[in-house]
């Protein structure tokens, strides 16, 4: 990808992120959006935004709601960027921060247990209670 073309993905998705916020549309004000990606064409016609939306109600009432407001929110893109051309948006719901959510709640949850045969380090050595001490010192 050129310099150019990322410098314009930044940008889009810089405007997207603020016009978002002031659509009044209730489909798209489900919950927090964030705009993670914009990937353009070479050509400036097509520009594929990922969208991720924290505690999403209802999918296809976003994305419908979306699809009516993206006329309006390419013509506002074309007045606050000096483009040639205005790309074509398409919208598309990055799940990748909902499944990093979701792994991380799974990972909370895990219990580590440990066996009392294992070394937990070189200076240190776990007694019949359970708790570490020291070698050498006088306890």
């Amino acid at each position: 990808m050129s310099k150019s073309i990322f410098r314009i993905n930044e940008d889009i998705q810089r405007e997207l992120s603020v016009l978002l916020r002031d659509i009044k549309d209730p489909r798209i004000n489900q919950g927090m959006i964030s705009i993670t990606a914009v990937d353009t064409t070479t050509d400036l016609n097509q520009a594929k935004v990922y969208l991720s939306v924290y505690d999403l109600k209802s999918k296809s009432d976003f994305m419908k709601g979306l699809k009516s407001a993206s006329g309006h929110l390419r013509y506002e893109l074309g007045r606050a960027l000096s483009l040639r051309h205005t790309p074509q948006l398409h919208f598309e719901l990055d799940k990748s921060l909902e499944r990093g959510a979701n792994i991380t709640t799974i990972l909370n949850n895990l219990e580590i247990t440990q066996n009392d045969e294992d070394v937990i380090s070189e200076e240190g050595s776990i007694s019949e209670e359970g708790t570490i001490s020291e070698e050498g010192s006088n306890e």
